[in-house]
């Protein structure tokens, strides 16, 4: 049985963190870079570890790790060697498994005895390219070259203690076939698989999320199948579509629905936490049982949802 699994039979939904990069930028880091996120894996790693902990604070069920745009290609950029870049990779989840035990340390234990999960995070490989095509998946890499530049970062995860991992921001349906493909060579391991979409039916390179879906279904290993960094408007659409493919746990955590101009690099609209709870209970009713957020969502957001996610599910704090 996999954690979503076991997480599952306790209680009825399972809440997420939100964003890490633009809550880090908040707090003052300069994430215009290649790099991201992972950057401050380099620089504060602290900082990480604080809003990991405020997210446990908030309710989340699951951390994910500061390793989606880390990677032993991104940091050779840097300068770093393959052995400086996997250690930077497994800090990652040292972090997260550091923030919770601080959490549970701090008296506010779930009860039964159970503790919040660590996921680490593997994002596609248009992040290492910085350009935008993780939203495409327009780049002309077979699997084997998919599959080579993933598995470093997938097995320096499961080293270093991941409970499972999340591949998150899946553009296309070639590089979902290599990650599910590479996950076989790691049969301990579980994961869930979240595409990116374009609209209610389809994922950024345009293969339907029903296809998708299709084709991990029948895997042993996929504990969930879902969206991410998708507007929340998409999302009771796109739940309807995979649950036309599959009976599995789904995954959602959209961004708060502000849009991103890539000219001037800021974020424009506006999103309250309160909104965005109310929209995560119609992804409930809709059919996703995970649930969490992604670009400019906040603790705030994440406590909105636990906050009715603790009134209707039993096994939380």
């Amino acid at each position: 049985m996999n954690p979503i699994e076991r997480l599952l039979q306790n209680q009825s939904l399972i809440v997420l963190d939100g964003a890490l990069a633009t809550e880090l930028e908040k707090r003052g880091c300069d994430l215009n870079d290649p790099l991201w996120s992972a950057k401050v894996l380099l620089e504060q790693p602290e900082l990480i570890q604080q809003v990991h902990l405020d997210y446990f604070n908030a309710g989340a069920d699951i951390a994910i790790t500061a390793s989606y745009q880390a990677t032993v290609e991104g940091f050779a950029q840097r300068g770093l060697n393959k052995n400086q870049a996997l250690e930077l990779i497994k800090k990652s989840v040292r972090i997260a498994k550091d923030a919770r035990d601080e959490y549970v340390q701090s008296g506010l234990k779930r009860i039964n005895g159970w503790m919040p999960l660590v996921a680490g995070s593997v994002g596609p490989y248009g992040a290492y390219l910085a350009d935008g095509s993780e939203y495409r998946g327009d780049y002309a890499l077979s699997q084997q070259a998919l599959m080579d530049f993933h598995r470093p970062r997938m097995s320096a995860l499961i080293a270093a203690g991941a409970d499972l991992l999340a591949c998150e921001t899946i553009p296309c349906l070639s590089e979902a076939q290599a990650l599910l493909t590479l996950l076989g060579e790691f049969p301990e391991i579980s994961a869930w698989f979240a595409f990116s979409a374009k609209d209610g039916q389809r994922i950024c390179h345009g293969e339907s999320i029903a296809e998708c879906a299709h084709l991990l279904n029948s895997s042993p290993q996929v504990a969930a199948i879902g969206v991410n960094c998708t507007a929340p408007a998409h999302i009771p659409s796109l739940i309807g579509e995979i649950k036309k493919a599959s009976a599995k746990p789904i995954v959602v955590y959209p961004n708060s629905g502000e849009v991103y101009d890539p000219n001037t690099n800021a974020w424009y609209g506006e999103t309250s936490h309160t909104d965005f709870g109310l929209q995560a209970q119609v992804w409930l009713q809709s059919g996703a049982t995970l649930l969490g957020g992604c670009c400019r969502t906040t603790p705030e957001h994440i406590r909105e949802v636990s906050g009715w996610a603790g009134q209707i599910t039993s096994g939380r704090k």
